[in-house]
């Protein structure tokens, strides 16, 4: 039963395009972590030495840099396996067949697990390609290849999995808040599992440092643990080469990888503790709120900002069929605008709002970089619905028959940058009051670009996930000082704000452009 439930779910993931944009990325980075002879950028550090690329040292980066991606990107592509099957009415079928919650549970982890180790096999196939074509060793060694993805990388991706699944099982940690607080989570076990006394052998680097420390030892070449590093770096001079003996793998490093496996599973497990296994009673309320969302999406698409009435006006004598509703005369642009505003903060609770004007408070009286990074990650659950809440709510097939597709997907954009200008309102009047003219046009060029990104990755992937994904590690990229990608104007010396509201114009015409071309094939 678990097998079956695992494998028809695998076989509809991969054919999902964030499967495939995944794998390319982590193609990629088995690019990035064999760079050449004289590469700058690299992924894996040993105190300014790296192996010869043969079999098993560039399968061992690769499986590295691998498991470090695959915990963040993969995550996002495995994530709401849980909530897919209660929308599409899956669970319903669920909830009559003999099947147990532990069952159920593990038939997601095992299918998380699959479309995990299928990514990281799609990395194996790299590791040699890139052997290869660095040329140092010719000598190819499939279980050197296979060795490092085996012991290292599956039990991490496993862990991974696990994690998936107990975050959709948790209502607090099944949507956006879930994907945030992963990608923070995410940064610490990225660093902490590093160490060479992280519980179980934590991502494998420890097991890498012990052999390389030996090799480099017995070759006259020390080196020290703070040489050691992880991740995508630029380094001053090439890394120069040493000959690597590989893993050594013993009884004790098998022992510990099982165990973390072990974990994963008992972890999948847990939340048959409260998992309520789509019972229909405690779904009603989620059913009502669902029923609330289409009807103001329906709204939406005539710009009615008002309910419907309760009961049907008396008609004439005579008079067959339901009575017409009332033309309203004038530009509608602005009742629509009002309506997709309703609909983008409909679920926002009241304390959001408070933050939202703290933040409002704080960009009046507090010079701008601390309140403009604040502006610029609150909204970022509202952001994300732009462009994907026909989908979510099933009515693509309704709006298709909405003769200006353009319009209405232009209303949501406006107000996606409505929100964002009344979060950093404070800001951009403090700028005007004091003259910061450049401040106020980077802050300007950023509430543009924002929603633009948002609606552009949402239209084109139909799930708030992939804006989540992308925005929020941008987003911690300028809280870093990184001053090439800052599209808030928060670190000086960044793009100017003409190229970024460039960029923001640019996906606004990719949505509209995609959206348009579907709205032509119904």
């Amino acid at each position: 039963m678990i097998a079956g439930l695992a494998l028809a779910d695998f076989r509809d993931r991969v054919r999902r395009p964030a499967y495939a944009a995944i794998v390319l990325g982590a193609v990629g980075l088995g690019y990035l972590a064999a760079p050449g002879a004289d590469g700058r950028w690299v992924i894996l550090n040993l105190g300014g030495y790296r192996g010869v690329y043969d079999s098993a040292y560039t399968a061992a980066v690769i499986a590295l840099a691998g498991a470090l991606w695959l915990m963040l990107g993969g995550f996002y592509a495995v994530r709401d396996a849980i909530r897919r099957d209660e929308r599409t009415g899956v669970g319903q079928l669920l909830a009559a067949a003999p099947i147990s919650r532990v069952a159920y549970l593990l038939g997601k982890f095992a299918s998380n697990l699959l479309v995990l180790a299928s990514m990281a096999g799609a990395l194996a196939g790299t590791a040699l390609v890139m052997q290869l074509a660095r040329g140092e060793s010719r000598a190819v060694d499939p279980v050197a290849v296979l060795e490092p993805f085996v012991l290292l990388t599956l039990p991490v991706l496993a862990v991974t999995a696990a994690v998936a699944v107990l975050f959709d099982s948790v209502r607090l940690l099944s949507g956006g808040i879930g994907n945030i607080v992963w990608f923070f989570g995410w940064l610490v076990l990225a660093v902490a599992s590093q160490s060479s006394t992280a519980l179980l052998g934590g991502i494998g680097v420890g097991y890498l440092a012990d052999s390389v420390r030996a090799d480099l030892a017995a070759q006259g070449l020390p080196l020290k643990d703070a040489e050691l590093g992880l991740g995508l770096m630029y380094v001053d001079q090439p890394l120069r080469t040493f000959d690597w003996s590989g893993l050594d793998v013993d009884a004790g490093l098998v022992v510990q990888r099982t165990c973390l496996v072990l974990v994963a599973i008992a972890m999948a497990a847990l939340p048959a503790l409260w998992f309520h296994r789509f019972d229909p009673a405690r779904r009603a309320g989620a059913a009502i709120d669902s029923g609330r969302g289409v009807g103001a999406v329906i709204n939406s698409v005539h710009g009615i900002g008002a309910a419907a009435p309760a009961s049907l006006p008396a008609q004439p004598a005579g008079h067959v069929g339901l009575p017409k509703t009332a033309v309203r005369r004038g530009n509608p642009a602005p009742r629509l605008f009002v309506g997709e505003l309703r609909i983008l903060v409909r679920a926002v609770s009241p304390w959001w709002w408070l933050g939202a004007a703290a933040i409002v408070v704080v960009g009046l009286v507090v010079p701008p970089p601390a309140a403009l990074l604040a502006a610029g990650i609150w909204p970022v659950l509202i952001w994300s619905r732009l462009g994907t809440q026909p989908v979510e709510h099933d009515v693509v097939t309704l709006l298709g028959a909405y003769p200006a597709a353009r319009r209405r997907l232009l209303a949501e954009w406006a107000a996606g940058l409505a929100v964002t200008v009344l979060v950093g309102s404070g800001l951009a009047v403090r700028m005007l009051v004091t003259g910061d003219g450049a401040g106020l046009a980077a802050w300007a060029a950023g509430a543009l670009f924002v929603p633009s990104l948002a609606l552009a990755l949402g239209v084109v992937s139909r799930t708030q996930r992939l804006f989540q994904a992308v925005y929020v590690p941008l987003w911690y990229v300028v809280v870093n000082d990184v001053a090439a990608l800052d599209y808030l104007g928060a670190v000086p010396g960044g793009p100017a704000p003409g190229l970024v509201a460039g960029a923001g114009v640019t996906l606004l015409a990719a949505a509209l452009a995609v959206t348009e071309a579907r709205h032509a094939r119904r």
